[in-house]
């Protein structure tokens, strides 16, 4: 079941997002590779959506694609996520955003693993983690 949609200004996303937050889920931004807190955790949990806390993705999904970003094979659920073509920077792909709150997440290309040959490839600061005891 799809949570009801958030819409806020983006006056008030200024308020409650740190400046590099911001750029990331709202002007679409992408942090560098190996920098994010997220690439390199193996904890067991739950990925959510920083802006709004909508669960996205579980670590029982990550990989490591060698990227330096926290890849994925699939969200928890496909209704959680939206998926929108992206032309930007002279590159054609397929921009990911939070179906609750409109936050850009990432990307996916179709070079992930076997399981779904799908790689979630999400920016750390457009997540939080909620590790598998609940403490995060």
């Amino acid at each position: 079941m799809q949570e009801d949609k958030i819409n806020k200004t983006e006056d008030e996303w200024k308020k409650e997002l740190t400046p590099e937050e911001y750029n990331i889920m709202r002007q679409k931004g992408t942090e560098a590779p190996f920098s994010g807190e997220y690439w390199n955790n193996h904890e067991k949990g739950m990925y959510v959506c920083r802006a709004c806390g909508q669960e996205l993705f579980s670590s029982d999904t990550k990989f490591d694609s060698g990227t330096g970003w926290p890849s994925f094979t699939d969200p928890i659920n496909r209704e959680k996520v939206e998926l929108k073509s992206d032309e930007s920077h002279g590159m054609l792909r397929v921009e990911v955003l939070c179906k609750r709150c409109g936050a850009h997440l990432g990307h996916v290309f179709d070079d992930g693993p076997k399981i779904s040959g799908k790689r979630y490839c999400i920016n750390s600061l457009s997540l939080g983690f909620c590790k598998e005891n609940g403490l995060s």
